[in-house]
């Protein structure tokens, strides 16, 4: 008897346990199956790139689902790109998104990347991730002439330039170009003593550059080609060399001026002041003396030597009066500099070497 209730004890224990076990199972798998909801493929990719390209990619995206937050993409796997864009341009037509990302092809072999997409719920639901893999893709090296400047661009333009002399050897030029669709810092010339850039607005659609080239003085045209994606072919672009007397005054004042228009306003000037001297004394009426104040005043102004500015120790004297512009020299000590005039928050000074250079005015000495 005694070992009849013990059975009976040992099974109504088993059977409560597998009740408990089970429950617990239940309530684990509560969660849904995650089901493919986005299905991907490219409608624009290009089978072959020229390195240093910036090409486009786009995707055309479904989602089987109306609710949701958005759409967004992992990238993984590419080799020889570097992504412009993390967020599409995007355009949606009916039940369909069209993404586009851009990419700067920068080596000999590239792949694109294996493209993750995800669907962000408005709720807590989780979906399930597609995956577009990436393609290989030709690649092309150009074999361009020694005066490429390493820009590939669906266009390039100078808007802007200026030709300063620099010293008794080199000129100085500085332009102003924009371009579209291009790495446009990777601008490099040849033939220059020293090159390098003043500003730079990068875009992978509209870029803007401000540039300068220091060069051998006998060079009465320099020139350099950029490779058009358009026209699939090098484009050539030429800067006539006008030497001005003056220095770089601004970013936006680039272009060659006539160099005689100073002379000419002095010629102009002391021909009036000279006429009207002739006059006074032919009539004795002193009274037309006021006609003569303004051009006499103007050539007082053009022969009043340039006053010295103190210019603190360690300041930087800049190339262009551009912050965060190239450097050509830092003061050791403090020191008196002969000022040529200024450009908003910089003061355009004359070295002992004649060079010309410009300090921001907060390195003006305030004793």
């Amino acid at each position: 008897m005694i070992r009849l209730l013990f059975f009976v004890f040992l099974v109504l224990t088993t059977l409560h346990a597998e009740n408990f076990n089970s429950a617990d199972t239940n309530e684990v798998n509560v969660n849904p199956v995650m089901s493919k909801v986005l299905y991907l493929n490219y409608t624009e990719r290009p089978k072959r790139v020229i390195k240093g390209e910036i090409f486009s990619v786009t995707i055309k995206t479904l989602a089987t689902v109306k609710n949701f937050r958005d759409i967004t993409y992992r990238f993984s796997n590419s080799i020889g790109l570097e992504l412009l864009n993390q967020t599409p341009s995007r355009e949606k037509d009916a039940k369909y998104f069209h993404d586009t990302f851009y990419f700067l092809a920068n080596k000999n072999k590239v792949k694109l990347p294996d493209i993750t997409a995800s669907l962000q719920s408005n709720g807590a639901t989780n979906y399930r991730a597609t995956t577009l893999l990436g393609d290989t893709l030709n690649v092309i090296s150009l074999n361009p002439k020694r005066d490429f400047s390493n820009i590939i661009a669906n266009y390039f333009e100078v808007t802007d330039y200026k030709t300063t002399s620099y010293n008794d050897k080199y000129n100085i030029i500085v332009f102003v170009a924009i371009a579209k669709k291009s790495d446009i810092k990777s601008l490099k010339l040849n033939n220059t003593i020293k090159q390098g850039i003043e500003s730079i607005t990068e875009s992978y659609l509209d870029s803007k550059i401000t540039y300068y080239a220091i060069i051998e003085k006998n060079i009465q045209n320099f020139s350099f080609s950029y490779f058009n994606l358009t026209t699939n072919g090098f484009v050539q672009v030429n800067i006539p060399i006008f030497v001005d007397d003056d220095s770089v005054t601004t970013q936006s004042d680039l272009k060659p001026t006539n160099q005689s228009h100073e002379f000419i306003k002095l010629i102009v000037a002391s021909a009036i002041t000279l006429f009207g001297v002739i006059f006074i004394i032919w009539k004795k009426k002193y009274i037309y003396l006021i006609f003569i104040i303004v051009p006499l005043s103007y050539i007082g102004y053009i022969f009043i030597p340039s006053k010295d500015v103190c210019i603190n120790q360690g300041s930087n004297i800049y190339l262009l009066p551009v912050y965060n512009g190239t450097i050509f020299e830092t003061t050791q000590a403090q020191i008196l500099l002969q000022k040529e005039g200024t450009v908003k928050e910089f003061t355009k000074v004359k070295l002992e070497n004649d060079k010309i250079g410009w300090v921001k005015n907060e390195d003006i000495c305030t004793n």
